[in-house]
């Protein structure tokens, strides 16, 4: 990036660029020159949200945990730099070391997870390899929340699927203090909750002096499920109340200490600052006044369908290869377990043979296919289509684990050469699962991916193009984010 940013000159894009306040030195220019390009686009507001606190009315579509974070770093562990680093530097190179912390924390959670949902230690860690060189690491490198939540995020789920469920609603709760699509994660707890008890009531004799009991089961566990699921709408309730106290109540004067080019920029650029002589923002009259999806529509013009315009056409075809493989994974799985797929999961059946038990299409991933699927068409219908990549890849695993079990099945170089422990698929499946009996058993000690790097020659053509989205598409964006280019 620090190549990039200094070949190419910066696009004028007409985004959130605030004013510095204090004249750099020279290693913050220093600074600058080799980061500079990781602190564009919403790098700027985190920044100033941690430099400044919220400010602007629409910083507040920016959640709090993250730029309370870089402060806590800039304040705390990089405080002995603050004689040759202003404030602003050391936000910036505290984002990139926890970003690189929470990227590698992030893929060994990632790997963690995939080896008990999964059941295949090999698929999990090609999946943990695609995760870092993933097209949207180029937004977890930069001062994005990403990284963080996908720390929380798959360590949350790894939990969940370990029976720890306080820890993972913990974890999950902190997510949804990182990014508002933090709060679908409930469904997880909500289905596994579900789930337990249905097939509890499979397993019944459905006598009648069981009703007490089921009764009690039912309200326990719709009890623990409704608790979790509180837990992690509380971060996003609260930050909409401290919204709505700082921009709602009545003027305190604080225009008066905000510096006078912050406030100049406020004028230049249209933002509002909290209320000032008693005028209030038209979302606070609202009988839910939420700030969050009042700035997605007044300042984004995010809604249904709403950016499916000529214009946009190279933004969708950004889009496209993650949309293309969140459909394509969606699709496997529903062919591989129609009726899996039909009954949600919820039917207990006495016999599995001839299905996976292991790999992308055991019956374990049906819930987090659902979840990928929901997260692709809502952000393909009703978001900006280009932040679609960092969306998926930030908060589910199913395209790694989907790209994984590909690279697996297809390429002959990663098939098992050794004795397999697993339960697989009957050959007649092959078409839709591939030669799953090399899929999960332990086979060579031979790292995976060094198997690839020496055998370059003979990559299968899929393979080939699996390995070039994930890294020529991860070289695009670079380019496109760290020299503020529009198209990212």
């Amino acid at each position: 990036q620090a190549l990039f940013n200094l070949l190419i000159p910066d696009h004028a894009a007409d985004a959130f660029s605030p004013p510095r306040l204090s004249e750099p030195g020279l290693w913050d220019r220093l600074l600058e020159q080799l980061l500079g390009g990781l602190s564009h686009w919403d790098a700027e507001h985190f920044l100033f949200i941690a430099e400044h606190g919220y400010l602007y009315e629409h910083n507040c579509a920016f959640f709090p945990l993250y730029p309370l974070s870089l402060r806590a770093v800039a304040e705390g562990a990089l405080w002995p730099l603050q004689r040759l680093l202003r404030l602003r530097s050391r936000l910036l190179l505290s984002a990139v070391l926890l970003n690189s912390l929470f990227s590698v924390l992030a893929a060994a959670a990632l790997y963690k997870l995939g080896c008990v949902v999964l059941q295949c230690r090999r698929v999990a860690f090609l999946a943990a390899v695609l995760f870092s060189v993933s097209p949207a690491n180029v937004f977890m490198a930069a001062a994005y929340s990403e990284s963080m939540f996908a720390f929380l995020a798959f360590s949350a789920m790894w939990q969940l699927e370990k029976g720890q469920s306080w820890l993972s609603g913990l974890l999950f709760s902190l997510a949804s203090g990182v990014r508002a699509n933090g709060l679908i994660n409930a469904g997880f707890f909500l289905y596994s909750h579900g789930k337990c008890f249905v097939l509890q009531l499979q397993v019944g004799s459905g006598s009648v002096r069981k009703l007490p009991l089921l009764w009690k089961q039912l309200l326990s566990v719709a009890s623990s499920a409704v608790l979790t699921c509180a837990g992690i709408f509380l971060p996003f309730a609260l930050f909409q109340y401290y919204a709505y106290v700082r921009f709602c109540s009545p003027g305190t004067g604080l225009e008066q200490t905000v510096p006078k080019p912050l406030l100049q920029l406020a004028q230049d650029k249209g933002y509002r600052l909290v209320a000032v002589n008693g005028v209030k923002p038209p979302w606070c009259s609202q009988r839910f006044p939420v700030v969050y999806s009042y700035i997605q529509d007044a300042y984004w013009n995010v809604g249904f369908l709403r950016y499916f315009e000529l214009r946009q056409i190279p933004n969708f075809l950004l889009a496209l290869p993650v949309a293309l493989l969140g459909s394509w994974a969606a699709w496997t799985y529903v062919i591989a377990n129609p009726r899996h797929c039909l009954t949600l999961g919820l039917e207990r059946r006495k016999s599995e043979e001839g299905k996976p038990s292991a790999g992308f299409c055991c019956p374990a991933v049906f819930v987090y296919v659902v979840h990928a699927t929901v997260l692709l068409v809502f952000g393909f219908f009703c978001m900006h289509v280009q932040v679609l990549t960092r969306f998926l890849g930030s908060s589910s695993p199913v395209l790694y684990w989907f790209s994984a079990h590909l690279l697996q099945e297809y390429e002959p170089l990663l098939r098992s050469e050794g004795t397999d422990d697993q339960t697989v698929a009957p050959r007649s499946e092959k078409s839709l699962l591939g030669k799953s009996a090399g899929s999960c058993g332990r086979g060579t000690s031979e790292n995976p991916i060094m198997r690839l790097l020496t055998n370059c020659r003979l990559i299968t053509p899929l393979s080939k193009c699996i390995l070039g989205f994930f890294l020529s598409y991860w070289l695009l964006g670079l380019i496109l984010h760290c020299n503020f280019l529009p198209w990212t």
